[in-house]
Order: C-alpha cells, then structure tokens, then sequence
C-alpha cells in the first residue's frame, strides 16, 4: 500500500485550534472592555446629575449658586434612570449603585457593582481570590475653592 503525505497536517491543526481560541479571546476581552465602559457611563452619567440636579438632590447646584463647598453625598440617579444608562449592569440580578463623597476640592462619583463576581475566579479560587470581584468606577467633579 501507498503510504498517504502527512505534510501539512500540523499546520491544518494548529488553525482548526488557534482560530477559534484566538476568537474567543478577543471576544472575552471585548466584553470586558463594554463592561468596563458602560460602567464608566455610569459614574459619568452620576456626576452630571450630582452637578446639574435631581429632584432629590441639589446640592451642587445649590453650593455653586452661593458660591460654597458643596458636601454632597448618597446616590444622585434613580435605579430606571441607571438602568436607561446602563441596562448591561443589571444583567443577572445585579444592581450597580452611585456614590457621592465630598473631598477638600472634588466631589467623587464612584459606580460599583458589590454583587459581580467573575467565573473565572470561581474555577481558580487560588490564582487571583477575590481581586477582581465587584469593580468600581470614579469620576471627579472639581469645584472651586468657596468664597470668604
């Protein structure tokens, strides 16, 4: 019997192997990216309603009219105006909150997720712990100093 050429075969498996774990790398690491970016939309989309007002807050609004320290704290947004921002968050029973913290010259705008835990952490619980569990986002709101 004739024997078959074998040349070639390595290289077709290594594309039958490589394409598709090439793939779906670059899909995993995109939807981080989205994640990460919705949430940002989220701090962002916080700190304009903490600067612009809400019906519950007004703090910054008030403080920039009387030219004082604005001492904002809490949640600025509403869980449907958060969800019209960013409904990815929401996925799986989640609920991303917004926080308000006054600093000496900024007011800090933190969106976090306490209940995300990644799936990978689940399968490899020594590698990493805990460490990129319930990711949080901060945005700045620099004010000027009050007036005397």
């Amino acid at each position: 019997m004739r024997k078959l050429d074998q040349r070639g075969v390595a290289a077709f498996e290594f594309c039958l192997v490589f394409l598709p774990f090439l793939a779906s790398m670059f899909v995993i690491f995109d939807f981080g990216r989205y994640a990460i970016t919705v949430q940002s939309l989220l701090a962002n989309a916080g700190a304009r309603a903490t600067m612009v007002g809400t019906e519950n807050n007004t703090c910054y609004t008030d403080a920039a009219i009387n030219k004082t320290t604005p001492a904002c704290s809490g949640d600025p947004m509403s869980d449907d105006a958060k969800k019209a921002v960013a409904p990815f968050l929401y996925n799986g029973g989640l609920s991303p909150t917004l926080n308000v913290t006054s600093g000496a010259s900024a007011l800090t705008v933190t969106a976090s997720e306490p209940g995300f835990t990644m799936a990978m952490t689940l399968l490899t619980q020594p590698l990493w712990s805990t460490s990129f569990d319930a990711p949080s986002v901060s945005t700045e709101i620099p004010f000027p100093a009050s007036s005397p």
